[in-house]
């Protein structure tokens, strides 16, 4: 007598068998895809919360430990821990470590209820080697305002105090005799050409677009700082934004256009006032403290003046 057996059954095992474990790779890929998503996020959160503390340094390193934990507090939270260390001057360098708990969902059918995922990131606050936005009026280094201390060799400024520049070189502490120049200078290293008060009102409302760099700079021609371009540019900051990068220079070679000045670093001046007349010009506020848009110094000789940038290092 024959037997005659039926496959049905086994193919609906086997199908069944499939199925069951397409769903399970199909769960495991969403559930790993989502913490690859949170793991994005989490060094998302620990790069911005290191940049939030480097606010802090070097001056209060001890504010940015809390600086780093407000921000993540604020942005998904999770575990985290703040390290101040020095890099080319004392606590200029903030790492922040962050641990979050990415749950599982698909995955808790397999016992996995979450894993951890971690990120790490480090931003340096330093002086700048070249600085963008700056401003065409120069502040000679030995400003009484610009020297009421010392710190790693370089002056500090009498932040918030009332200064008032006066732009007549011939009023400049240790400047030569360089009647014409009037402190404003061409900002396109080289170009010994008259820049005209047109791009020099441009560069004051809106701040030279490209990255000034240490070294000689050339005058501009005193006469335009009684332009109309000038003025209208410094009425404009008046009832805008105040607060301006104006480079700092220590030697003045030459006199009126084929003056020199020899730019050593920048400071941030918050203008209240300034006075355009004839052979005199004068720009009242105080020096600030900013963090502004530069190249980061690697050798931290610029790390003074209350201008510092602030990048990510890792």
């Amino acid at each position: 007598m024959t037997t005659v057996r039926s496959d049905r059954g086994q193919a609906t095992v086997l199908t069944v068998i499939f199925m069951v474990a397409l769903l399970g790779a199909v769960a495991l890929v969403l559930d790993v895809g989502s913490w690859f998503r949170e793991q994005r996020d989490t060094q998302s959160a620990a790069d911005a919360a290191a940049l939030a503390a480097a606010h802090a340094l070097p001056d209060t390193p001890g504010d940015a430990t809390i600086l780093a934990n407000e921000y993540l507090g604020k942005n998904g939270g999770g575990s985290s821990e703040v390290e101040i260390v020095s890099n080319t001057v004392p606590n200029d360098t903030v790492t922040v470590e962050v641990d979050r708990e990415a749950p599982g969902y698909f995955a808790q059918l397999f016992g996995i209820d979450s894993v951890t995922v971690a990120a790490k990131a480090s931003a340096r606050s330093g002086g700048l080697d070249a600085a963008k936005w700056v401003a065409p009026i120069v502040v000679n280094i030995e400003h009484p305002d610009l020297n009421c201390s010392v710190a790693n060799g370089k002056p500090v400024p009498c932040f918030g105090k009332p200064t008032q520049l006066d732009l007549d070189n011939l009023h400049q502490p240790g400047s030569s005799d360089a009647a014409g120049a009037f402190s404003l200078i061409n900002l396109e290293a080289g170009n010994t050409g008259n820049v005209g008060a047109s791009t020099l009102g441009e560069w004051i409302v809106r701040g030279y677009d490209q990255y000034m760099e240490l070294g000689n700079y050339n005058s501009a021609p005193s006469a335009n700082w009684n332009d109309s371009h000038v003025r209208e540019a410094m009425d404009d900051r008046l009832s805008g934004d105040p607060v301006l990068l104006f480079p700092i220079y220590d030697r003045l070679i030459g006199s009126g256009s084929t003056a020199e000045y020899h730019v050593v670093g920048w400071v941030a001046f918050h203008v209240t006032a300034y006075e355009a007349s004839g052979n005199s010009g004068k720009v009242n506020g105080s020096f600030e403290k900013v963090i502004w848009e530069g190249i980061q110094s690697q050798s931290g000789n610029n790390s003074n003046f209350g201008t510092t940038t602030i990048e990510l290092v890792e």
